[in-house]
């Protein structure tokens, strides 16, 4: 019998090693030298790959980042089962998804601060708003439609289609705290994330009552219509303000 490279334990393909140890390589040399004073040169140089065959994986620096984005994203994924297949309190389920995060975020905890005056210009394709962004986001939304939908919360049918996103926008404020976190074992964003869950779950339970819900659509639509890069996803016609997948 004919066995795929899918099969587990299969070697990678060469193509998708190479590719791993261009990302790895930067990651390292991004942490080390800064990302304004890493090259695509350095980075090839490092990797023992021509140029030329950096940029035939990365169009660039910013796309060396997009690889971040997603390999954190799926790291976060896989961290977040045990959670999700024990619990149904949403409560836990939001603090357990948001402390996973914290916990595969740790490495990058320098590095992250060093690229961030980047990311945070609305206008760079590291922004977490970015269209090159919206692959990551939407996988991390995803995540978000998880924890609502294995919890015992009742969630009013109205609002399942923004509540994901808004959690997603929840976890953004802690990374952004994260990033600025000089705590030890960044404590305080762990602190942070507990509290916060707890705030989410109440706020989701006050939405069963009908009154409340057109206060959480209009929160939404304040995020929707001046956070960089969410209006023209709006428009676009895919989920509420969400990127379609």
């Amino acid at each position: 019998m004919n066995v795929s490279p899918e099969t587990k334990g299969a070697p990678a393909p060469k193509s998708e090693q190479t590719r791993t140890l261009i990302l790895e390589t930067a990651m390292r040399l991004f942490q080390e030298r800064g990302y304004d004073k890493t090259t695509m040169r350095a980075i090839a140089k490092e990797a023992g790959v021509s140029v030329g065959n950096a940029y035939y994986y990365f169009a660039g620096k910013e796309h060396l980042i997009q690889g971040f984005y997603d390999r954190i994203g799926a790291e976060h994924q896989a961290a977040v089962r045990p959670v999700l297949d024990r619990e149904t309190d949403l409560e836990k389920r939001i603090s357990g998804v948001h402390r996973a995060w914290l916990d595969i975020a740790e490495p990058y905890h320098e590095f992250a601060a060093q690229f961030f005056k980047n990311a945070a210009d609305p206008d760079s394709p590291l922004s977490p708003f970015s269209t090159d962004s919206a692959h990551a986001r939407e996988a991390a939304i995803d995540v978000y439609r998880e924890v609502l939908a294995g919890s015992k919360a009742k969630i009013p049918a109205e609002l399942e289609d923004i509540l994901p996103e808004m959690l997603w926008l929840s976890q953004m404020g802690l990374v952004l705290y994260w990033v600025f976190d000089r705590s030890p074992g960044r404590e305080r964003c762990y602190r942070l994330a507990d509290r916060g869950a707890k705030l989410t779950t109440r706020g989701v339970a006050l939405a069963r009552f009908r009154v409340l819900r057109p206060l959480v659509r209009e929160v939404h639509e304040l995020f929707v219509d001046f956070l960089p890069g969410m209006t023209d996803e709006s428009d676009a016609g895919g989920k509420s303000g969400s990127t379609a997948s």
